[in-house]
């Protein structure tokens, strides 16, 4: 049953529809895989595509030669007589303009020609209204699961799938993070709720065992290192170690490969093409194949008299490349492992997408003598050149006198060179507005503090412009505006984004500040206009030295 017929129906129907052919059409309960009976079951995975349809500028990754390897792992296992699933562990939206501009659609076909089985439902399938996940839902050819995402009352999307691979009987369920209503623009989720993960599984788990032999988690909720989630939701080890009778967890929205160098100790410094050791807690293997399509996760199973055994598991790069020393003292870049070709069909089918982004995108706006880091790891971690250019630019333009980034709202850097709206767009794919709160002093300090407490590593992590900080053992000790001292007295204002003015990321609500004025610029916009203003831009101006000291 595909995503397009379910949708076709009011909700109370879905789930007869749903339960008939999980329980009774598509699988029967009453037969299963036969005695001392050796079945081969490879399951493959991916998550955090966020996009990534195309390969990068340097030939990595892509949606192309993604399936020439799916391709190649289905025929060896159907002719060595085993099975194949293909899932994904959520997050296909939201990274890169191409992708962005054309709501998600060239992803999902490519996920249609790929062969997806099913996905969980990432937060950032909520980036956008909730006509375009509609959309996407029924342009997939493969179910789109959530157990614990519910719509007044209802379950929003199925909670799970049973699939026949052979006589066994695989049960898949999907989960998302409880930390979604937070991490989306609230009035995109006004009527949703994203209720216990734990709780959802402890509930579904027991109704799927009774029908399946295996159970499977596709989940987008986070791979922490021995559970350790700080402020953020539970993941998969909390999860694994609640609830009994989990099989296999396919994961997502940490994008980071789940592969361990000890139990409950991550390896943080994997090397593509080596071995994968993954996560297991509670009898239950954790899998995560890092982010953006970079890998193809391969886990071979063997099912006998009830015991679902893992043989073998590695992550594949998809074309990955290092930097190494030429003989006449130059880099070049080589593949990990080896090359693969791009699937001929896939590219035919993705190539009119790529072309029509690439044109409305490669307008340049300016130029920097430098790179201007935004990258991931480190603007969720420390104060990032990123941070201050955004906030000086939301400043310039709402006339603030300082402005707070969340870290989460910034996807990328700015290269050296020239920067086109596509770099623009890398940095602010999510369209918020800029908005502005007058506070006294004594506010600003309360919303200073909690702020403190956000956990590095979240994209919660705040970056600053226009102030300077001391922040002691979570609690700010100083902050001077202006080379000033902080006044109690005195009315400041702040700019920030829109996502964290509603309460987005855990931030302070400010909507129903006296002050609160949505400006109504959207944050690329801002952004552009300040770059081509500015322009060329001295990268060193932007960087953050001493403004915020962490002790």
């Amino acid at each position: 049953m595909t995503s397009h017929f379910l949708m076709n129906f009011s909700r109370p129907a879905v789930y007869l529809l749903v339960a008939a052919s999980v329980a009774g059409c598509a699988v029967s309960p009453t037969t299963g895989p036969e005695k001392d009976t050796i079945y081969r079951i490879t399951v493959m995975h991916t998550n955090d595509h966020h996009g990534r349809f195309w390969k990068n500028s340097d030939g990595e990754y892509g949606m192309a030669a993604r399936k020439t390897v799916i391709d190649s792992i289905r025929h060896e296992v159907a002719a060595s007589g085993g099975y194949s699933l293909l899932l994904d562990g959520g997050d296909v939206n939201t990274g890169v303009p191409e992708s962005d501009l054309q709501d998600a659609v060239p992803d999902f076909k490519g996920m249609n020609l790929l062969g997806y089985q099913a996905m969980a439902v990432g937060n950032h399938e909520f980036d956008k209204p909730l006509s375009v996940l509609k959309m996407q839902r029924d342009l997939a050819q493969f179910s789109m699961l959530s157990a614990n995402i519910y719509e007044r009352g209802e379950r929003m999307f199925a909670p799970y799938q049973i699939f026949r691979l052979g006589g066994v009987r695989v049960g898949v369920m999907g989960l998302t993070t409880e930390d979604t209503y937070k991490m989306v623009s609230p009035d995109r989720v006004k009527d949703i709720e994203f209720r216990s993960v734990i709780a959802e599984a402890a509930k579904v788990v027991p109704e799927l065992r009774r029908q399946a032999d295996v159970v499977i988690a596709a989940t987008h909720m986070g791979h922490y290192e021995n559970g350790n989630h700080g402020t953020q939701a539970v993941g998969d080890v909390e999860m694994a170690r609640a609830v009994d009778g989990i099989d296999l967890v396919v994961g997502g929205h940490t994008q980071n490969p789940a592969c361990m160098k000890a139990e409950n100790v991550l390896e943080r410094a994997y090397v593509p093409g080596t071995a994968c050791q993954p996560d297991r807690q509670n009898g239950t293997w954790i899998v995560q194949a890092h982010e953006w399509g970079k890998y193809v996760g391969r886990a071979d199973f063997e099912y006998r008299n009830g015991d679902f055994k893992l043989v073998k598991y590695a992550l594949i790069p998809i074309n990955l490349k290092k930097l190494v020393l030429t003989a006449d003292g130059k880099t070049t870049l080589v593949p990990y492992t080896h090359e693969i070709t791009e699937d001929q069909a896939m590219l035919a089918l993705l190539s009119p997408y790529q072309a029509y982004g690439q044109l409305k995108l490669g307008m340049k706006i300016g130029v920097t003598d430098a790179r201007i880091e935004g990258d991931r790891a480190v603007i969720r971690a420390q104060p990032a050149a990123m941070g201050v250019l955004i906030g000086r630019a939301t400043m310039e333009k709402t006339r603030a006198d300082f402005a707070v980034v969340n870290a989460g709202s910034v996807r990328d850097s700015l290269p050296a060179g020239d920067i086109t709206y596509k770099d623009i767009l890398k940095v602010h794919p999510f369209g918020n507005t800029v908005v502005t709160v007058d506070l006294n002093g004594a506010q600003v300090m309360d919303y200073l503090n909690a702020l403190a407490q956000m956990t590095a590593g979240s994209g919660a992590f705040p970056q600053f412009a226009g102030i300077k900080l001391v922040i002691t053992a979570g609690a700010v000790t100083s902050a001077r505006l202006k080379n000033e001292p902080l006044e109690a007295a005195k009315t400041y204002r702040m700019a920030v984004n829109k996502f964290q003015a509603i309460g987005g990321d855990g931030y302070p609500q400010l909507t129903s500040q006296p002050s609160f004025v949505d400006s109504g610029f959207v944050d690329a916009d801002v952004l552009r206009a300040f770059i081509t203003a500015n322009s060329p831009l001295k990268a060193a101006d932007f960087e953050p030295g001493d403004a915020v000291v962490r002790r």
